[in-house]
């Protein structure tokens, strides 16, 4: 059985595309982001291209104008109009199991993250692939790239491992400006929202830091710091690897003054609207499929028009600050573009852009209203939990489960869960050897497959392809046929990607999908299947009519635990919920 897993843009979506950059493209403009790849003489050896990775934290999938979405983002708008756009793009559903993969090219439960340390249960505890750091039995990035002769860069959020011996710097990286955990206050006073860890952690260059600068806000910090590393070491003519981890757009959503009103009453609306003109304009895009309908509204989610004018005011008014959170993102992508171009050195630097997971539903104060109460009066007394000063610092605001399913449009669920809206993420990728009119790509990719694709460039090999050595081999494949256009996917219809975090289960093979969700995560607990080329919102489950796929997909997920060795158990984010 043979199962396509892409086709070509549709021409009106690329023009639609096109038209709809075209703003876009005019405020990149001033920065020279739109030109062709170089051309190498051929009496010159072609330079081995720069690197520039870019992880957004918790954006969802249609946030950016590239994806459909309302809120101003012109420079990540102009990487893809002269770059390729993959629509199927996965990732795993939290950050940290995505950034073990990214960086390693290995299943995170080979890599040491098969849970996210934060919920590590009894019975995994000390389990191979359940360290909460990066193991012995892989390599990262960094180390291969710094080894064959790339400078490397980190600056941004780590999330994988906090003791001496498991930094960026201990990982290859010869300069780094890290935030240890997984989030926290943007500003200068490195606060945590948890009584139980309120400080947050950063190193610079390999070594702790007491206290940040004054005017320290977390996404101008970290790309001033990108392109200072940059500069320092241009004069050699090494190429370098810099891994730009964005702490944004994670909660407590975060912005400087001049860019906190820059969406008021945008909002006013409602989800429910927002959501209707995403799927429009992302079908008018050639992004989705004309018949593709909107995943159903979460149990959870109250209708807009059901709310009180308070409620809506105070609603609309996260959203507002969310977006100008992912505009102000873009701005600093921007800027480091306009460096490297000012430089003379974006016409050889390869771009990749994408989110770790997907949007963040959780409310920080409701969830500790309802799981730990001391925990609530502990956040009202140290932080700032008044709705009209989200934003600003010391306030904790997040927008919760309604505005993360607009981020997550047209899909099911969100961060956390193996339903598409979780584990689908939005990929740009532009650069030498990329196409550059700004096709789309429903090419099955998948994070470990970054590695290899950045090997290959580099012309680097896996210390598991050497010999004789206890390395994990890699997982991922190599995205390059797909990248410059001379293949339509990297894998076969046969071919599998499985899924496992908290209990919540995947395994895609071709346009097949098995899913198990938790009950206390909200799901059936039962195995449920769908084509995702029919129904890519995971709307109506074939396992009764299909239980024979159903049995073949279970038995390749069965396969993919024992390979990697998934433990599954009752703990986690979801442990007690009924």
């Amino acid at each position: 059985m043979t199962i396509p897993l892409n086709t070509p843009n549709p021409s009106p979506g690329s023009r639609w595309r096109k038209l709809a950059a075209c703003a876009g493209m005019l405020m990149a403009a001033g920065l020279g982001l739109l030109h062709g790849a170089p051309q190498a003489s051929a009496a010159e050896p072609a330079k081995k291209p720069n690197i520039l990775l870019i992880v957004a934290d918790d954006m969802g999938y249609s946030d950016v104008g590239a994806f459909g979405g309302e809120i101003e983002t012109p420079n990540i708008d102009a990487l893809a109009q002269r770059g390729l756009s993959a629509t199927n793009f996965y990732v795993a559903p939290t950050c940290s199991p995505t950034r073990s993969m990214l960086l390693t090219g290995t299943d995170n439960h080979v890599a040491g993250f098969g849970v996210m340390s934060e919920y590590t249960g009894p019975q995994q505890k000390g389990k191979p692939g359940y360290e909460g750091h990066l193991n012995q039995r892989v390599t990262g990035i960094a180390t291969l790239l710094r080894d064959s002769g790339y400078h490397t860069y980190m600056a941004g959020k780590w999330h994988l491992g906090e003791e001496k011996g498991q930094w960026p710097a201990d990982q290859g990286f010869e300069r780094d400006f890290t935030l240890m955990q997984g989030g926290g206050s943007h500003w200068s006073d490195m606060g945590y929202p948890n009584p139980q860890h309120p400080n947050l952690t950063f190193t610079r260059n390999g070594k702790l830091l007491d206290k940040l600068p004054d005017d320290h806000f977390s996404t101008a910090a970290f790309s001033d710091f990108i392109t200072q590393s940059i500069d320092e070491n241009k004069a050699d003519g090494k190429p370098f690897f810099a891994y730009l981890s964005y702490q944004a757009v994670h909660s407590p959503f975060a912005l400087p003054d001049d860019w906190i009103d820059k969406y008021k009453g945008r909002y006013d609306q409602g989800y429910d609207a927002l959501r209707a003109e995403r799927l429009a304009r992302m079908k008018a895009m050639g992004l989705v499929g004309a018949d593709v309908s909107l995943a159903p509204r979460m149990p959870n989610v109250p209708a807009w028009d059901s709310l009180t004018p308070e409620q809506k005011k105070i609603s609309a008014r996260k959203m507002e600050v969310y977006a100008a959170m992912v505009a102000n993102m873009d701005h600093h992508i921007g800027r480091v573009l306009g460096h490297l171009k000012a430089n003379g050195q974006l016409d050889n630097t390869l771009v990749l852009f994408f989110s770790d997971n997907g949007a963040e539903p959780v409310e920080l104060l409701e969830l500790a209203a309802s799981v730990d109460p001391a925990m609530k009066v502990w956040l009202e007394k140290n932080w700032d939990t008044r709705p009209e000063n989200c934003g600003r610092k010391m306030s904790v605001c997040d927008y919760g489960a309604a505005w993360a399913q607009v981020g997550s449009t047209p899909f099911n669920y969100f961060k956390h869960y193996t339903a598409e809206g979780g584990i689908r993420s939005p990929l740009i990728a532009a650069g030498p050897g990329v196409v550059s009119d700004g096709q789309t790509t429903r090419a099955v990719l998948h994070v470990t497959d970054v590695v290899p694709t950045l090997l290959e460039l580099a012309g680097v090999s896996h210390p598991s392809q050497r010999g004789g050595s206890d390395q994990a081999p890699l997982t991922g494949k190599s995205m390059q046929p797909v990248l410059v256009g001379k293949a339509q996917d990297i894998r076969s219809a046969d071919e599998w990607i499985g899924w496992e975090l908290f209990g919540n289960r995947a395994l895609r093979q071709g346009d097949w999908k098995a899913l198990s969700l938790l009950k206390a995560a909200g799901g059936t607990g039962e195995w449920q299947l769908y084509n995702l080329k029919d129904d890519p919102t995971e709307s109506r489950d074939l396992a009764s009519s299909q239980p024979a796929k159903l049995a073949e997909l279970t038995r390749l997920w069965d396969l993919y635990a024992s390979q990697n060795g998934v433990i599954l158990t009752g703990d986690g984010p979801f442990k007690g919920r009924k």
